[in-house]
Order: C-alpha cells, then sequence, then structure tokens
C-alpha cells in the first residue's frame, strides 16, 4: 500500500506540474487571443506605443508575436510534462487533478502579467480609457479566484484511490 500511495503523489505532483503550465498557456492564450485580437481592447506594448501609426502598430504586433511565442511554450512544456507523467500510469488520477491545477495556472498567469504589465511596468492595461483601474483590479481579482478555486479543486485526497469507495 506505501508504494501505491507513493506512486499516487508522484502522479498527483507530476500532474499538478503539468496542469500549471497548461494554465499558464491557456491564459496567455485567451488573453492574445480574445483581448488583444478579437475584442482589441490592447496589445503588448499600447501604453507605450500607441496604435496610432502602422509603425507603432508593428511594434505592438511583434510584442503580441512574442507573448504568444511565450504561451505557445508554456503550454507545450505542460503537454512534455503530463505526457512524462502518465507514462506507466495504470490508474488514472480524477479529472480534477489536472483541472485545478490548470485552473491555478491560468490565475497565476493573470496574477503575474496583471501586476507586472497593468500595474508595475504599464506597458498596457485590460482596457485603456475610462475606467482602466477598475478593467486591471477586475482582471487581478478574476486570477486570484481561478487560482483559489483550482487550489480548492486540485488538493489531494486523504485516502489513497485504492481505498476510495468506487475506485
Amino acid at each position: 500500500m506505501r508504494a501505491d500511495r507513493q506512486a499516487e503523489q508522484t502522479s498527483y505532483r507530476g500532474v499538478t506540474r503539468a496542469g500549471i503550465f497548461l494554465g499558464l498557456g491557456l491564459g496567455g492564450f485567451f488573453d492574445g487571443i480574445v483581448l488583444h485580437q478579437i475584442l482589441q481592447w490592447h496589445h503588448m506594448v499600447t501604453e507605450r506605443y500607441p496604435v496610432t501609426s502602422i509603425e507603432n502598430l508593428q511594434i505592438n504586433t511583434v510584442g503580441d508575436g512574442l507573448f504568444h511565442a511565450l504561451t505557445y511554450v508554456f503550454t507545450a512544456t505542460g503537454i512534455f510534462l503530463l505526457w512524462r507523467t502518465l507514462q506507466g500510469q495504470h490508474r488514472p488520477l480524477p479529472v480534477r487533478v489536472l483541472l485545478g491545477a490548470m485552473l491555478m495556472g491560468w490565475g497565476l498567469f493573470n496574477l503575474v502579467e496583471g501586476l507586472i504589465n497593468h500595474h508595475l511596468l504599464q506597458i498596457h492595461h485590460v482596457r485603456s480609457g475610462p475606467n482602466e483601474m477598475a478593467w486591471d483590479v477586475a482582471f487581478l481579482a478574476w486570477g486570484a479566484a481561478m487560482l483559489m478555486i483550482g487550489w480548492l479543486v486540485n488538493r489531494p485526497h486523504p485516502k489513497p484511490l485504492s481505498q476510495r469507495r468506487g475506485a
């Protein structure tokens, strides 16, 4: 039983790590695709280079591209870590472990990106103009909520899988 419990904890940690990277990637892709491209509320460096000229639009497009490249690396890292963790697994972990970790990663993305880019560096805001501070704070609150909910969902179960009802 002890070896089963240890293997489950190792799998849990590996899936959690992978899920956090996947959440970072998904959070970044959501931000870049929805806020940058579809809604066009901001680009990566719109506060320093307002999109008022072709040159500034090109600078912002490169910034957005570098941002998307980073989110791609996060996502690819998460997929690799998940694949590596699940190799040889005979007993799957509950889906809540991965989903909770992904929520934690997405929430972490919002908090880090929001604090650094919106507040410290002020290179862009969620939505510039009236109420931009409210949009930035709401982005942080959304991130904090996802991080907390993800942590609650992801927490390990006190009993090993083999001792749970229906396992």
